[in-house]
């Protein structure tokens, strides 16, 4: 590490910054600033009850932090009565652990223009996390590879509305279980430029995000300066895994920023009714933020709440439901409370291709995230067949109809050129407002307009060929491949990055399991 990192700093800040200058860069939209309310569905009363419903549980029922010695040593000189492996917490204790969290943070890309705000009235988006499978036209549904994970992230670089390269976009199932961290790190450093997430699979993956991050921004500027958002799932109900919690402490140490999020499926790993799941969600949140400021007093954290429903015939997991919206404008509502960044929603739909289906369920997810008041939406596009493919033309689908949520959160404009006097006047009755001075200062920017659906006359359609939106998708999918150009890169920088990994490589057998 000491030897790379020193490779690094011997390349000057001069190379660094020709660089910068010269880079190619692609056109993307600053994270949205909602200028529209939060919906809100639960009033005072309810919201006192969840919360004390909530900290019953974590002080009667507890919490179990399971393989952990060590966090279960932080919680006992916390005052927390700790019997085996389950963790009883006084009611008040997690609040006041809380109160040192930040209510916001800046994440920062290697391109600073890039960097993202995480909390108040912001929302970040960031693409797809997590399927082993990943699907396009020609190919149908196959498993991932490196070149798939490499392939999404430049998507994801050249996705005009997405803030965030994400994590893992898709899992590299051709490369060792205990190497592939080491490729997508490599991946999303060098290919974009936008902010990324760390390995959270093992500790010691979490802390090679750490060396890796100290490479591309120098180790002095992590310590100081949050440079990745990572996932940190909770095994609900209320079970705390030494291997999550493990990275967890990894990146509190490190000032990174952890997303402590449950992951339920009401009816399945929480009870069937809102009110219940949201305080079974509550108490997680609680235990879980509130642990990371044990690890470090004032670390960044996202409270999480991925939210799904079930089947009831089948057992598969539901999206874009009535009720995963009450849970999810609910969490929003109690997290705020809380005055920690809130992160949920999502592309989310079950459906096997990009079809009408996904179309419904994942614009009910969307438009409910943005209501909800989320901070920060992983999975925004590229999300099918419930989590388990990341389908390339329903990526560039979702990312096209983010533009409808930036325009959306901007909420209507009033000051003198919104309320539009001059051009009623000018047009009077009768008249038509095409050719009026005030459409031809405003017309390309006065509506949003999609980069990939079509709004062609049925004659022009139908002599093109006739194509659906999927098509259209695919199309546009190899298009930007073809155009896609690194951002430039300080040459001592990316040989320090690809040093570390083979050194890491080399230092241990593979693994697939």
């Amino acid at each position: 590490m000491n030897e790379v990192a020193g490779r690094r700093s011997r390349s000057g800040g001069g190379a660094s910054r020709r660089a910068e200058r010269t880079a190619i860069s692609f056109e993307t939209a600053r994270f949205i600033q909602r200028n529209i309310p939060n919906f809100e569905i639960l009033n005072e009363e309810a919201l006192q009850i969840i919360e004390h419903n909530a900290e019953t549980v974590l002080e009667e029922i507890g919490v179990n932090f399971v393989e952990n010695p060590a966090a279960l040593a932080r919680w006992r000189d916390a005052g927390a009565d700790v019997q085996g492996e389950r963790v009883h917490i006084p009611r008040g204790l997690a609040r006041k652990l809380i109160s040192t969290a930040p209510k916001t943070y800046t994440q920062h890309a290697r391109n600073p223009e890039r960097n993202v705000e995480v909390g108040g009235r912001n929302l970040v988006l960031a693409p797809v996390y997590g399927p082993p499978f990943v699907r396009d036209m020609e190919g149908g549904r196959r498993y991932a590879t490196l070149e798939d994970f490499q392939n999404f992230v430049k998507l994801g670089y050249m996705s005009k509305w997405l803030h965030h390269s994400g994590g893992t976009v898709c899992e590299p199932t051709d490369v060792p279980v205990n190497k592939r961290h080491l490729d997508m790190l490599l991946a999303h450093m060098t290919l974009s430029d936008k902010p990324f997430m760390g390995s959270v699979t093992e500790p010691s993956r979490a802390q090679d995000s750490v060396d890796m991050a100290s490479i591309l921004f120098g180790k002095e500027f992590v310590q100081q300066n949050t440079v990745m958002t990572s996932l940190i799932n909770i095994n609900s109900p209320m079970v705390f895994d030494g291997i999550m919690m493990g990275a967890l402490e990894v990146y509190a140490a490190n000032n990174q920023a952890s997303i402590v999020s449950p992951f339920i499926v009401g009816g399945a790993m929480a009870p069937v009714t809102v009110a219940g799941t949201l305080t079974q969600v509550l108490a997680e949140i609680l235990a879980g933020v509130s642990y990371s400021q044990l690890v470090r007093p004032g670390s960044p954290v996202i409270a999480g709440a991925f939210v799904t429903s079930i089947d009831m015939n089948s057992g598969a997991p539901t999206f874009g439901t009535p009720e995963a919206a009450h849970i999810t404008y609910g969490a929003g509502q109690l997290v705020r409370r809380l005055g920690l960044p809130y992160r949920s929603g999502g592309s989310f739909c079950g459906s096997k291709l990009p079809d009408a289906q996904a179309a419904y369920e994942t614009a009910n997810s969307l438009n409910m995230a943005l209501l909800a008041g989320v901070n920060f939406m992983l999975h925004a596009c590229g999300w099918l067949e419930g989590g388990l493919v990341s389908s390339y033309e329903k990526f560039v689908m979702d990312a096209d109809q983010l533009g409808t949520l930036h325009h959306l959160a901007q909420g209507i404009q009033i000051d003198t050129n919104g309320q539009a006097m001059d051009a009623i006047r000018e047009v009077g009755p009768g008249g038509h407002y095409l050719g009026c001075a005030h459409t031809q200062a405003n017309f390309k920017s006065a509506f949003w307009r999609s980069d990939l659906l079509d709004y062609k006359p049925f004659e022009t359609w139908a002599e093109e060929g006739s194509r659906d939106t999927q098509a259209l998708a695919n199309e546009r999918v190899r298009k930007q491949l073809a155009d896609y150009q690194a951002p430039d890169m300080d040459p001592g920088t990316r040989e320090a990055l690809e040093a570390f990994v083979a050194q890491r490589k080399a230092a241990m057998p593979d693994a697939f399991i």
